[in-house]
């Protein structure tokens, strides 16, 4: 079920950072193999509680679940969860921290932490709310129920459900959308949206002009406009 180890969460951070500093890379899907797409932390390598001194459990947080789901929020390319299957937990989170989420029909999407006696982490109580609300974040962490892909696109979880045997194509035509886009104004795009909930209008509004400012010195912005006034297609590089 994909359970995540810490050898697999150091791997997809370091392939997304690959993404972010490599221009040949232009859009990233995060999938799975299996029945799952991830059944949260593999709780089989946490250290006994008598080996813990105070501050062991925040760090290892910070440097592992935190670390995990900000590597995904702060990749400079678009990011698309294709679920195809159960996401429990931090798989869930990995999920939600995506731009983008595709959803098998099978897929669910569980906050499985109270099950456990946990607190969320892996920013879940910071996406949750974001995406749905403070009251909903509260019952789906609250109970833990599972929620199927149907109910986790009437909540604004998921972009769209497809059968499971759509999901691969599906992804794989979002992505090459992605890829002959504009790369540079997708990132700076995702940066303002991201952080849109976190900061007042006169800050988003500078940070928006700031955005364009940077935007207009590529190749692709000039490109932009170009084929606009030549009545043409663009053919964007992604620099």
């Amino acid at each position: 079920m994909n359970a995540v180890t810490r050898d697999q969460r150091e791997r997809i951070v370091a392939l997304l950072a690959e993404a972010s500093a490599d221009p040949g890379i232009r859009a990233v899907v995060v999938t799975a193999t299996g029945r799952g797409f991830c059944a949260g932390a593999d709780l089989r390598g946490a250290p006994a509680a008598t080996e813990q001194v105070a501050g062991d459990v925040a760090r290892m947080i910070r440097l592992g679940a935190q670390r995990f789901i900000g590597a995904v929020l702060d990749c400079e390319k678009p990011v698309i969860a294709a679920v195809n299957g159960t996401a429990a937990g931090i798989g869930a989170h990995l999920a939600f921290a995506c731009d983008l989420v595709l959803a098998s029909e099978s897929a669910r999407f569980i906050e499985v932490f109270v099950r456990r006696g946990l607190v969320p982490d892996g920013g879940g109580a910071y996406l949750l709310p974001r995406l749905i609300g403070p009251q909903r974040a509260k019952e789906l962490m609250f109970f833990g129920d599972a929620v199927p892909a149907a109910e986790a696109r009437e909540l604004g979880l998921v972009n769209r459900v497809v059968p499971a045997e759509d999901l691969e194509k599906t992804a794989r035509e979002w992505a090459e959308r992605l890829a002959q886009g504009p790369t540079r104004a997708l990132a700076l795009t995702k940066q303002l949206v991201n952080a849109s909930l976190d900061t007042d209008r006169a800050s988003a509004f500078a940070a928006e002009a700031v955005a364009q400012e940077l935007n207009m010195t590529t190749r692709d912005a000039r490109e932009g406009v170009a084929s606009f006034v030549e009545r043409r297609g663009a053919r964007y590089e992604g620099r």
